[in-house]
């Protein structure tokens, strides 16, 4: 049904949706309730095909920020030297020697924290 003629039958059950609804027939009855409650808009099936393509777009999102992450990682420099083990246990001589955060931190009393290490051990 063409647009115009959905929006003349509305307008003509609008109208009669005005007046007492014991004297609505029962066509207009279901007439109203689909426009009110009928599977359009919000309440429409999704299409078909809807769970394949987010699947696939999903995918396919996954795929190119791997991509980019490998491409990144083949083009990155070295690793800083701050960021091996023996420079990490010598961060945390230093902060004992230096007192820091004394209350709970490294240099207080029965601390059992790892402190600035964060690299795995070397074998």
């Amino acid at each position: 049904m063409p647009p115009t003629e959905q929006a003349e039958v509305w307008m003509a059950l609008r109208d009669r949706m005005k007046e007492n609804w014991a004297e609505l027939t029962l066509q207009e009855k279901k007439a109203a309730y689909w426009i009110a409650f009928g599977a359009h808009g919000p309440r429409a099936q999704p299409p078909a095909d809807e769970n394949r393509k987010v699947a696939l777009y999903t995918a396919i999102g996954v795929l190119v920020s791997l991509g980019i992450f490998t491409t990144m990682r083949a083009f990155a420099g070295p690793a800083p030297s701050t960021v091996t083990r023996e420079y990490e246990e010598q961060s945390n001589e230093f902060l004992k020697n230096q007192r820091a955060e004394p209350l709970t931190g490294l240099s207080s009393e029965g601390y059992t924290g790892k402190g600035q290490i964060q690299s795995p051990p070397k074998h």
